[in-house]
């Protein structure tokens, strides 16, 4: 899936560049036809709508990094979760300790192979199904073992432990499902396109449209479009949240 950063980034790039080359030759039109006075008073709606996307794109730029920032802590966040709660299973009596440490591994087996292709969408719900199942199993045996063990450690620390392990298996499930509404990454692409129109159309007056700066807009801005959509699905393209999943697989490693 990291090579679908290839079409996607040369689709917008030549969206932009082919929006300044219209934009030039609609202008240069308009300058045969109504002469010099053709582009008077068209400044300030320019820099209006190009302020605009100026100010959606840095917004939903800045939206999707701190996204994708909440998105690495939560996998801190469990890692540290899952390490506490396993070491509290020292709690318990000997039997039931052994069954739920398998299963804390087939748990974590189960958490690490769902993340390692979630373009699956069949695959990542029957693993999600599986990790519910274990995390009852899990809970179910830490409550049987609460009841017939009363005592204040057991409750105190194993439970609240085991809560928010599951908790934050949850948040992730959640905030890999958040993004920005279609409607707003559409407008912003809109802006873009309308804006390098415009810009083209500005350049009417040179005999021959500089190259330099269409190349130049086009990459940048079609760039920061990609980096945007990069940021928001953080395991299908360049930008990458699986190394901290690295964590994760030393967790699971000491659990041997």
């Amino acid at each position: 899936m990291r090579l679908l950063w290839i079409p996607i980034l040369l689709s917008l790039f030549g969206l932009v560049a082919l929006c300044l080359r219209s934009g030039w030759r609609v202008g240069k039109r308009r300058l045969a036809k109504l002469g010099d006075t053709a582009n008077e008073g068209l400044g300030a709606m320019d820099g209006a709508i190009f302020g605009l996307m100026g100010l959606l794109l840095a917004f939903t730029f800045t939206g999707a990094a701190s996204r994708f920032d909440q998105r690495r802590e939560l996998v801190v966040q469990e890692t540290n979760a899952i390490g506490t709660a396993w070491l509290r299973l020292d709690l318990l009596q000997a039997a039931p300790r052994e069954q739920a440490r398998e299963l804390f591994r087939r748990y974590l087996d189960q958490r690490l192979d769902v993340y390692k292709d979630v373009t699956d969408a069949q695959r990542v719900q029957a693993g999600l199904a599986m990790i519910a199942a274990t995390q009852a199993e899990i809970w179910n045996l830490a409550i049987v073992q609460s009841r017939e063990d009363k005592s204040q450690p057991l409750v105190q620390a194993l439970l609240p432990a085991l809560n928010d392990m599951f908790d934050i298996a949850t948040s992730r499930v959640l905030a890999s499902r958040q993004h920005p509404h279609p409607a707003i990454l559409g407008m912003l692409l809109a802006l873009v396109l309308v804006t390098a129109f415009l810009l083209g159309f500005s350049q009417a007056r040179t005999e021959r449209q500089s190259r330099m700066h269409l190349l130049g807009f086009a990459a940048t801005t079609a760039l920061a479009l990609y980096i945007i959509i990069d940021l928001e699905y953080p395991r299908v393209g360049l930008i990458r949240v699986d190394s901290f999943d690295k964590a994760l697989v030393e967790l699971r490693a000491s659990m041997n």
